[in-house]
């Protein structure tokens, strides 16, 4: 087998935007100029997606770029048949960067005969010949569990702490951090900690899916600016009508730092509406133009970080100094 002299990165059409972005941040990291490789990824006229590998893969160590957001099901099918595309062609090891992991919410059966989709998902993606997962932010940790396989999960939160440190300077000591649920109280914790800040949680209620019937503020809020941390903001309902009940609650002002933007249907509207003063997203999902266009919407890069994940991993150094925020900073030197 041939030894290999440096990592290659491939890419889907999910987001080609990141994975040009990670290709730029590796050459500036390693003075060596990284491309994607060349790949044709189309469809036919029935929909089936086809995979050409246009360079000699055989005893490379490959990285696929494929968040398997919006249209799942069409981003995930180009992630397993691009794995068997270089499994086919000798690659010696196949990682899949995967900056958003569909399918993650259905994590375990809330109610009988329902299946488990994020299991399922895992055993399609090693069965593929995947032999290693990069993803960021899982929407339940025990996703990696489903794999038998090494996942490596990376953390918005360092990112978000360096920014927030930034943006609100001035006022740190007035910065207070809102879980949206009980459930995502450890992750706000977790960026509470880094920026040495409070904790509050909005317990919500719901009497089915996508209706929420109340909600209430556990915590005293009262003058502070609240900054609302969560994982997934899909349309968007959850989010700002916690941001309502944080304003009348006293708080002098709301922001949210959400690592995934799914964004579906209406929720930039209602994002431009809402009493939040900012909402800043990572760009594991590409964003569409109204996204971009919103005025109170921003997004941060994560090329940096997942750059410097995929040389820890063909390094064979740590990926976890990674959670360390002192670690990113001079990462994104130049970027906050």
């Amino acid at each position: 087998m041939p030894i290999t002299k440096e990592p290659k990165l491939i890419s889907g059409n999910a987001n080609l935007s990141l994975a040009k972005g990670i290709a730029r941040r590796m050459s500036m990291h390693r003075g060596v100029n990284t491309q994607l490789v060349d790949t044709r990824v189309e469809r036919f006229n029935d929909g089936e997606i086809f995979v050409e590998v246009f360079e000699n893969v055989r005893g490379e160590d490959m990285f696929i770029i494929q968040p398997t957001s919006n249209p799942a099901n069409d981003n995930l099918m180009e992630l397993l048949i691009m794995s068997d595309a270089l499994r086919r062609s000798s690659a010696s090891r196949t990682t899949a960067v995967i900056p958003y992991f569909g399918y993650a919410r259905q994590d375990r059966r809330t109610k009988a005969r329902t299946p488990i989709s994020a299991k399922l998902v895992a055993n399609m993606i090693v069965g593929a010949g995947i032999e290693r997962v990069l993803t960021m932010d899982l929407h339940a940790a025990q996703i990696q569990g489903f794999f038998d396989i090494p996942v490596d999960n990376l953390y918005a939160s360092p990112l978000f702490a360096l920014d927030i440190m930034k943006q609100f300077a001035d006022r740190l000591s007035d910065v207070m951090i809102i879980s949206p649920d009980v459930g995502g109280v450890a992750r706000a914790r977790e960026l509470a900690k880094r920026i040495n800040a409070p904790l509050a949680i909005v317990d919500k209620r719901r009497e089915k899916p996508g209706e929420i019937a109340e909600m209430t503020v556990i915590g005293n809020v009262e003058g502070k600016c609240c900054i609302i941390v969560d994982d997934i903001c899909d349309t968007a309902g959850t989010l700002c009508k916690a941001a309502e009940v944080i304003m009348e609650n006293g708080a002098s002002e709301v922001h949210s730092y959400i690592s995934h933007g799914v964004l579906s249907g209406p929720a930039v509207e209602r994002i431009t509406k809402s009493v939040m003063k900012s909402l800043v997203i990572t760009d594991s999902i590409e964003a569409s133009e109204s996204t971009r266009a919103a005025p109170n919407i921003r997004v941060l890069p994560t090329a940096p970080l997942f750059a410097q994940a995929i040389l820890n991993i063909w390094n064979g150094t740590s990926v976890s100094s990674l959670f360390d925020a002192d670690m990113l900073e001079p990462i994104y030197e130049g970027i906050f």
